[in-house]
């Protein structure tokens, strides 16, 4: 049986490749019995698509320092 830290770390290897059938089969079965397990795997998931769509609308934000807040520049040397 495939204990929680395994299985967190399947989940997060799931994110990078694609798991084996063995892998995926036992996974599941822990991820079925275990509600913490099964909470990282779904956080992991919600982090991965806000990333993906971070990045993809990195291009849409303003320059780094330009946020467009009324903090007055430090005075010039």
């Amino acid at each position: 049986m495939m204990n929680c830290e395994q299985a967190t770390q399947l989940l997060s290897e799931s994110q990078e490749r694609k798991l084996g059938t063995s892998e995926r089969t036992v996974l599941r079965m822990h991820t079925w019995m275990c509600t913490g397990c099964r909470n990282f795997g779904g956080q992991l998931g919600f982090l991965r698509q806000a990333m993906k769509g971070f990045s993809q609308r990195q291009g849409e934000l303003p320059p780094a320092g330009d946020e467009g807040d009324d903090t007055p520049s430090p005075p010039s040397v």
